[in-house]
């Protein structure tokens, strides 16, 4: 099943049930009360999302939203493919640098702009698979980290490089589309068999296996909970393989994951300024030249 989060006509937040003939309004059926919009509501309830019913009315003129528009937070995987691991020259990969956070502000929908912020810093972009967690999560092992899982997404972990931490070069407002849709398990179906591409201006940049992560969803949910409780709603962004390149002033990205879906965005650097920070010449150093992954011999 494929949920989603939008605006009504009258601005309304609301969630839906995208089938062949569009997308069903199924709020009506989410728990009043509780933290959040109805999306978290809904997850937080604990319903059973193949069971929502889809009897109703297709909606008109919707306006789209993340599929979970306000997480209480985003949990995000540093370097958890080698080849991008060997691209950026790391030393260390996710097992010795952890997660780190970004900001639920920087979220934004499938079809919107990225906003660069300044005309004098190199963004990247990278995409990746995302975990949309179902139920309160703490200790989890890894052998029951299905269990909390409410579906997956597509997400574009977008990057300012240099040497300024992580939460905050990648936490800019528009640095985490994602979308189109929530894809609950079992239509998403086995995860080492998903394959994710994304291309810049049509050109490919990204190819990767998901079975390739050094730490699998499994590993992450049971790692991260372990650090903090995890809540309904919550997103963990699973890492980005090699491909990374900088992006510019009216570029389109597009990522897309085998069953989860295809998110599409373009860039805008209207209104930026030159950036007070001064960790341009520092911190992980990507490559100066893209190396597609066809280019590196993979398939």
């Amino acid at each position: 099943m494929k949920l989603c989060s939008f605006l009504d006509p009258s601005g309304e937040h609301r969630v839906g049930v995208v089938t062949a003939a569009g997308v069903v309004d199924v709020t009506t059926q989410v728990p009043a009360g509780g933290p959040g919009g109805p999306m978290r509501r809904l997850l937080a309830a604990g319903t059973d999302l193949t069971t929502l019913r889809t009897d109703g009315p297709v909606v008109e003129g919707a306006r789209q939203l993340p599929p979970v528009p306000d997480p209480s937070k985003i949990v995000a995987a540093p370097v958890n493919y080698r080849d991008h691991q060997t691209e950026m020259s790391q030393d260390s990969h996710i097992a010795a640098l952890g997660v780190f956070l970004k900001a639920p502000s920087s979220l934004i929908a499938d079809a919107e702009q990225v906003v660069l912020p300044y005309h004098d810093r190199r963004f990247d972009q990278e995409g990746e698979l995302a975990v949309v967690i179902g139920r309160r999560a703490r200790h989890v092992r890894t052998q029951d980290a299905a269990d909390y899982v409410a579906g997956y997404t597509c997400l574009l972990d977008m990057t300012m490089r240099g040497g300024e931490d992580r939460s905050v070069r990648k936490s800019f407002d528009t640095f985490t589309p994602t979308g189109p849709h929530l894809v609950t398990p079992e239509e998403v179906g086995p995860l080492d068999d998903l394959e994710l591409h994304t291309w810049v201006g049509g050109k490919l940049r990204q190819r990767a296996d998901i079975r390739d992560l050094i730490w699998a969803v499994p590993d992450l949910i049971g790692y991260v909970s372990s650090v903090m409780e995890l809540l309904p709603g919550d997103i963990i962004a699973t890492g980005t393989p090699a491909g990374v390149g900088a992006v510019h002033d009216g570029d389109d990205i597009t990522v897309e994951i085998t069953r989860v879906g295809r998110l599409s965005v373009t860039v805008t650097g209207k209104g930026a300024t030159a950036c007070p920070t001064r960790g341009k010449n520092s911190g992980p150093r990507p490559p100066a030249e893209l190396t597609p992954a066809f280019e590196r011999g993979r398939r």
